[in-house]
């Protein structure tokens, strides 16, 4: 049971030293996240729909 409560401890202590981001620093990351995810998600339909009539010319 100490080895538990001694982990706690420690860990609480780690997490006092991190220097946690600003509200503005996770927003303009969250933004940079959605707007590559759905470059990310065009660029795929529109491979997948070529590949599509790629085929469909094909057979």
């Amino acid at each position: 049971m100490g080895k538990i409560v001694q982990f706690i401890k420690e860990s609480y202590a780690e997490l006092r030293k991190v220097i946690w981001p600003s509200r503005e620093a996770v927003i303009s990351s969250v933004k940079v996240v959605i707007v590559s995810t759905l470059i990310i998600a065009a660029v795929l339909g529109l491979v997948d729909f070529l590949l599509l009539l790629g085929v469909q010319a094909i057979f």
